[in-house]
């Protein structure tokens, strides 16, 4: 009985390990600051990353393999994206090597949007009164109509 209480234990334990997942043992990825920063400031600063905030900011990205990219917008301005640069320098033999991006701080000069042309709005009409002139015109009384019958005289 021993025995099968133990071979039982062996496979329920054998049968955790097959759920277990390793990536819980990976190193989080690192997270390098960014400068952003837009002319005018308050713009909404999204890196192709995933972070975002309003300028001046600073966010923290994940240590990205190339190149990636900060898209500027701002209500009543074009929106402006510039692509930044990822470069790794050569490490110690026991450090990671550092990262750098170019440019840092990463900036954007906003342009104003052209203007919109206004839409005219339409004049307010009285109650009653007629939409066209054109439509409602009214013969006058004394008016003659030619006799279609007339030409074949």
């Amino acid at each position: 009985m021993r025995r099968v209480i133990g071979i039982a234990f062996a496979a329920a334990s054998l049968g955790g390990c097959s759920s277990m997942s390793w990536d819980a043992l990976k190193p989080a990825p690192t997270m390098v600051d960014i400068q952003l920063e837009s002319s005018p400031p308050g713009a909404e600063a999204k890196t192709s990353l995933g972070p975002s905030c309003k300028t001046p900011c600073s966010v923290a990205v994940p240590a990205p393999e190339s190149s990636f990219s900060v898209a500027f917008s701002m209500d009543k301005f074009q929106p402006e994206t510039v692509q930044v640069q990822v470069i790794r320098n050569t490490g110690a033999f026991n450090t990671s090597p550092p990262i750098v991006f170019d440019p840092n701080p990463v900036v954007a000069e906003l342009q104003p949007a052209p203007a919109q042309p206004k839409a005219g709005k339409p004049h307010p009409r009285k109650p009653g009164a007629p939409k066209t002139a054109a439509a409602h015109a009214v013969m006058p009384a004394d008016a003659a109509y030619p006799d279609p019958n007339a030409a074949m005289r």
